[in-house]
Order: structure tokens, then sequence, then C-alpha cells
């Protein structure tokens, strides 16, 4: 049995870590040439501002009395910018979401196994492509950047990470901390000669990251004091530095300015998902090179009610995906636009002639069809030539008509529509770049399904073998898998595939084949006396710590060191104490239970900690119920529940037959599902510093704790056969999440 498991646990790691090949897989391609538009630019300098969690509706909806949270940025709005939403994508995190705003294009969830902090794929950004950038903010954002940008012309200025706790007095210091770094930056220009002469050149950018607003909001609420009075920091910090910029270049009507965030927050203080509170965020741009506010009385195409509610319906709301800034910020400073950015440019925040706006546009188109002709040609090297079917709406003679078409009308000054073949050019582009990019998914999505129903068929003959059929196993013949084996990996081979598409096709072959020569295993295990008593104890003071933390943090008095300590020696002693109990049934339930309940209450924020006990009553009073109903039916050879023991050999001549019945037994366990709650507030008895590995494993270790771990152990008390049973319908549960992802993705 304890090899049925192991192969059972690889097959199960292989089939989700195919998940990440089939739809995860990093967009980025290299090797296009830069793209950046011939006329000269309207500023000279940008000063990129992210308010990292702020919500669209914190910053443009009046308080209760009508008043505004951030006036500067009010009247920028009313009189010299223009405005609108940024609409992000999912995951709204911190680094995918800079990685949009400067980069350009939405970053895979492959950068979630190095904490969203480093690159797993290098990339081009505004940053790299301006003369010099300087950037102040926090150390998880900004070293990606600099360690991406090629040459040394990227400056970061960070506070220690220790800084970044969800459970200090008042992170809006972290905000004024940057504010305080920048002024003093822009003072110290004025008696350094030779840094004023790099900041009077051209293409420069200045980044401020404001983490202030995003912890407050994990740490308070965002509509708590904390959060909402950061805001007003934050304008009155933007309103003294745009003063000392103009001031520092003579008002020189050159510098362009962007105030944005990242992602927003829902009302219990997370983000990470796709409700609206987390995907809208606030966008204000103005200077050099922009429209001021314009001014409108018919209403507006947008429908979300926003424009009533935020008072803002005289004003021309101008919406754009997150990705659209990067080429925005590129053409203001006139900087070729990154290289693997999916943005388009949004022409209604330009201030400027035609002819830019045209030759702006038709940069932004090239510099997306680069990218496809490199993913085309990528695509077409690693496929066999009578298996590659092209993107049939940007052929080769298609690309080449739209360009030139393009050229005449520029030339013509026929600007209109030149951005409108533009505009045709790159919804084709992008189209053709999405078609290669999921170009083998169906073919690995076949794979891993066949692997993975084998797997489940396997199963399947494991019950049937044990508990209704006792005649011999029919041997297969070990030519079929030699010969399989060598045609796939041949194929595979020849298309160059990477190392995972050999796992992924191969694991069909051998999985299928051990139907044909399946044999048994036996296993015993061997347990010691109970221990139940101290988790009980433990259960008690598991229970006291959540509260002692919370008021704690309430008071502002940081994560106790006590809690914390009784935190993590819970949390790993639960993994081995449930061993050391006796290998009586209800004993080892108990313990099970008591152990598993412990770490879950220290993970729990709310009445979800009553999930775990009356999850566990459930299945005890189940057992007895269907222990009862089959004494009932004259079933002989059952013992009484209190005598089982898991250590005693199972005779293979005593094990019943496989039952109608028995169907109904494991999906009673299936139909268990737990609502929790992906809040950071679910983990401040362990850590309150972020900490985005650390934070994220315990939520997710948090998820299948008291249920899956708990139910399977319930199961395999009863019978093997239920548990093997259950296990068949959770793998079909899986094969079908597989193609919910691609539902939810596209």
């Amino acid at each position: 049995m304890i090899m049925f498991f192991l192969v059972g646990l690889l097959v199960h790691v292989i089939f989700f870590i195919s998940i990440f090949d089939i739809y995860f897989t990093s967009p980025l391609v290299h090797g296009m040439a830069p793209q950046v538009s011939p006329l000269p630019p309207p500023a000279s300098r940008l000063l990129l501002v992210v308010a990292d969690g702020l919500r669209a509706d914190s910053l443009y909806k009046p308080d209760a009395n009508g008043s505004t949270r951030a006036p500067y940025l009010r009247s920028v709005m009313e009189e010299t910018g223009s405005w609108g939403v940024s609409h992000t994508r999912v995951p709204t995190e911190s680094r995918p979401g800079h990685v949009a705003l400067i980069a350009g294009f939405y970053e895979d969830v492959s950068a979630v196994a190095k904490g969203w902090k480093e690159n797993p794929v290098e990339f081009d950004s505004v940053f790299n492509e301006s003369r010099h950038t300087w950037c102040w903010g926090s150390p998880d954002i900004l070293p990606m950047f600099a360690k991406g940008a090629s040459g040394d012309h990227v400056y970061t200025y960070t506070y220690p990470a220790e800084r970044e706790d969800f459970a200090s007095t008042d992170a809006s210091r972290l905000d004024t901390w940057v504010f305080d770094e920048v002024k003093s930056f822009l003072q110290s220009a004025r008696v350094n000669s030779s840094l004023m002469s790099s900041l009077q050149k051209d293409q420069n950018v200045f980044f401020l990251h404001l983490l202030g607003i995003d912890t407050n909001g994990h740490a308070h609420r965002p509509m708590s004091q904390e959060y909402l009075e950061n805001i007003r920091l934050v304008d009155s910090g933007v309103k003294e530095l745009v003063s000392m910029v103009e001031d520092l270049f003579d008002n020189d009507g050159r510098t362009a300015y962007v105030f944005t965030s990242d992602h927003g927050m829902t009302n219990w203080g997370s983000h990470g998902a796709g409700h609206p509170s987390e995907t809208l965020t606030p966008l204000l741009v103005w200077g050099a090179g922009v429209h001021t506010a314009q001014r409108v009385t018919e209403p507006q195409k947008y429908s979300d009610g926003y424009l009533q509610e935020w008072q803002l319906e005289g004003l021309r709301r101008v919406d754009v995906n997150q990705a659209d800034i990067a080429p925005l910020m590129s053409s203001l400073i006139g900087v070729p636009i990154p290289l693997n950015s999916v943005g388009v440019l949004p022409l209604q925040y330009l201030n400027n002639s035609d002819q830019f706006k045209a030759e702006s546009m038709y940069s932004n188109a090239i510099q997306i069809l680069e990218q496809f002709k490199v993913k085309m040609a990528q695509k077409k090297e690693t496929t066999l030539s009578f298996l590659f079917t092209p993107y049939q709406l940007l052929t080769e003679s298609r690309q080449a008509e739209f360009i030139n078409k393009a050229r005449v009308l520029i030339q013509l000054e026929e600007y209109e529509e030149a951005i409108s073949l533009c505009r045709s050019l790159i919804g084709h582009a992008l189209e053709g770049l999405s078609y290669y990019h999921t170009y083998d998914r169906f073919f690995l999505g076949c794979s891993v399904v066949l692997g993975f129903t084998g797997w489940t068929s396997y199963v399947v003959l494991v019950i049937l073998k044990t508990h209704a059929i006792h005649g011999r196993t029919h041997e297969g013949r070990h030519t079929h898998l030699t010969s399989s084996t060598l045609l796939i990996g041949m194929f595979l081979i020849i298309q160059r595939s990477p190392v995972t598409y050999y796992i992924y096709c191969l694991l069909p072959v051998p999985v299928w084949y051990s139907q044909a020569i399946w044999q048994e295993h036996k296993a015993l295990v061997k347990y010691f006396r109970s221990l139940s008593w101290v988790l009980s104890m433990l259960l008690t003071v598991c229970a006291y710590v959540p509260t002692s933390t919370h008021s704690s943090l309430q008071l502002k008095q940081g994560l106790p060191l006590l809690n914390q300590m009784i935190s993590w020696t819970t949390l790993g002693s639960s993994l081995f104490v449930p061993l050391l109990s006796s290998t009586r049934l209800f004993h080892r339930l108990l313990s099970i239970f008591l152990s598993l309940t412990a770490t879950y209450l220290l993970l729990s924020t709310g009445s979800e900690a009553l999930f775990p006990p009356v999850l566990s009553w459930l299945m005890f009073v189940w057992i007895n119920i269907e222990q009862e109903a089959m004494l009932s039916q004259g079933i002989s050879g059952r013992q009484e529940l209190s005598t089982l023991d898991f250590s005693e050999n199972i005779d293979i001549t005593k094990i019943r037959q496989l039952k109608l019945d028995d169907i109904r037994r494991s999906y009673f366990f299936v139909s268990f599902s737990l609502v929790t709650l992906f809040d950071p507030a679910s983990v401040y008895c362990f850590l309150t510093v972020f900490n985005p590995f650390i934070m994220g494993g315990l939520m997710m270790w948090k998820v299948p704790h008291p249920t899956h771990k708990h139910t399977h152990t319930t199961i395999y008390s009863i019978t093997n056969l239920l548990f093997t049973a259950t296990i068949v319908i959770y793998n079909i549960n899986n094969v079908h999440t597989v193609f919910l992802i691609n539902v939810m993705l596209f």
C-alpha cells in the first residue's frame, strides 16, 4: 500500500505542476528591435507616483460631508489634467501590477515561485529605456526593475524590509519616508552640479512607490481612519513634490506627471482576485503633452454608475487597461515602448498634433507586431512543418500590406485612417500572440488528462481486484511499453520539446500499462500511545492566542513574541503528534482532530473556526450511522467501531465485495467543501512583517487542513475500499477543474 500512495502522490504532483505549463507559461519573447516615434516628445522628464493598494472609489468618491479626501489631486482632475480608471488583471498583486504599469505586459503566475520579487524571465521596461531613473520606495518592488535594466542608470533608494510591518503603529510613515527622501534628493541637486547636469537631460524618470496605503488597508481595512488619512497624506505630499519639481526646473513646462495604483483592495483588506474593488484603480495624468480637463455635457459611455457616485459626470473620463500606461509614458518622454509591452497607446490623454499621434500609434503597432513575428518563428521552429498551422489573419503578406498602407496614409496626412489601421493591426497581432502562446495547450492538456484518467482507471482496477474479482492478473507485453515510449520520445526530440513535455506525454504509457501487470502491495503501520490529553491542553492555548494577538494589534503594540513562538511550535508539532497516539480508531481520530484544529484556530479570523469541530462531529455521527445500518442488514464479519485498530493486518479472504452503497459512502466525503478567506490577517499569529512565501504558504495550508486530512483519515479508518473509491471521485473532479481554469482565464 505504501508504494500505491507514493505513486499516487507522484502522479498528483505532476498533474498539479502541469497546470502551470498549460496555462501559466511566460508570455515573453526576445530578439525584437525597439520602436520609437521619430518626432520630438512633449516632455523631458516624467514623475510616476504609484499609491500601492489605492482603490479608485477611495480617491474619487467624496466623503460623507461631500468633501474630497485629496483636494490637490481633485483640482488636477477638474483643471489641469485628464483622469480615468485603470483596469488591472488577476492576480491583483503588487509585483504583476507594477510590471504591467512599467513594462506593459501581464506577468504570468510563474513569478510567484520567487515571491513576486525576482525576475523569472528578464524583461524590458520604461525605466530600462530611459536615460536615468531614480526610484524610492519598497525593497519588494524597486530591485526587480534595477536588476532587469541594461547598464547602470536605474538608481534605487529603499527603506529596510522590517518596516513593512502590518502591526506597526502607523504605516503612513513609509510614505513619509519616501517624500522626505525625494525632497532631500531635489534639494541636494541645487548644490551638486554633477547631479543637476544629469537631471537637466531629457528622457529622465522619477518613480515613487508609496506602500503606506496598502499596509494600512491590510492592517485596518480600507474604510478605516488610518487608510483614509493616509490618502490625505499622499495628496499633500504629491502637491508639495510637484511644486518642488517645477521650481527646480524653472517651470519650463517639460515635466509630465502620472498618478495611479497597482491594485485595489476588498473591504476586508485583501487583494489578489478579480473583484471590482481590487481591479479598479485611479489614473491621473497631467503636465507636458497631456490634455487638460475636458468638460462634457452629454452622457458618457460608461454605464457602471461610478460617475454619478463620484460626482464626476461633468468631466471626461478615459479608462485604460493597466498595460496601456507603459506606452503612454514612453510617448510622453520619447523613449522606445518596452519590447514586450502589449499595451495600446491611449491617444485621448495626449495633447499633441495628429501627426505625432499617428506616428506614435504606428510605432506601437510595429512594436507589438515584432513580438508576433518572433513568437511565430519560435513556434514554427519547434513544430514539424506538416503539423504547423499559422495564424491566418496575419500571414506574412498581410503583415506587409498593413505596414505599407499605414506608412502611405501617414505620408498622405490621412492621420485618422492611419490610426484606425494601426489599431486594427494591433488587434490582430495581439490575437496572434495569444494563438501562438497557447498553441500547445490542447496537446498538453490531452496528454495530462490521458495520464490522469489512466491513473484513475488503475485505482478503479485496484478496487475491483481487491473487492470484486479475485482472479489472476493479465500480464501485458513489455514490447508494447518499450515501443510506445520510444515513439513518443522520438517525436518530442524531433520537435525539441522542453523536458516537462516528456513527463506529461510519457506518463500515460506506464500508467495504462500498469493495469495489465497490476500487483498487490501490503503495508503495516505501527504507532504508539495516545497523547490526546496533551492536545486538549494545546487546543485551549491556541484558542487564547488569536484573541490575545488581536488585542495587541488593536492597541498597536505589535505581535507578542510568546504568541508567535506558540503558533510556530503548534504548527510544527501538528505534523507528527497524531502519529504518537494509540492505533485504536477513536483515539487516533481524536488526536488528529485536536492536532489539526489547534493549528486551524491560529489561522482563523472569525466564525470559520467552528468548521473543524462541526465537520468532525458530523463525520463521527455518520460513521456510527453507517456501521449500525450495516449491522441491521445482517452483514456478518463486521467489528464494532470501538474495537477497530489501524495496526491490524488485512485478511484478503474476509474482504467484502464491492456494493452500490460504497459509491454513496465515498461521495459523501467528496461533497464537503471549505469556504475560507485569503486574508493576510489569518497569519498574524505567526508573523506580521510582509513575507509572500511564508504568508502564502500558511494560507494555502489552511484551505485543505480540516477537510482533506481529516476526511481521508476517517475514510481509511473505515475501510480501504471507501478510501480508494473516494480517490477516484476526487480525480474526476480534478480533471474537471483543469477545464474550469481555461474558462476562468478566457
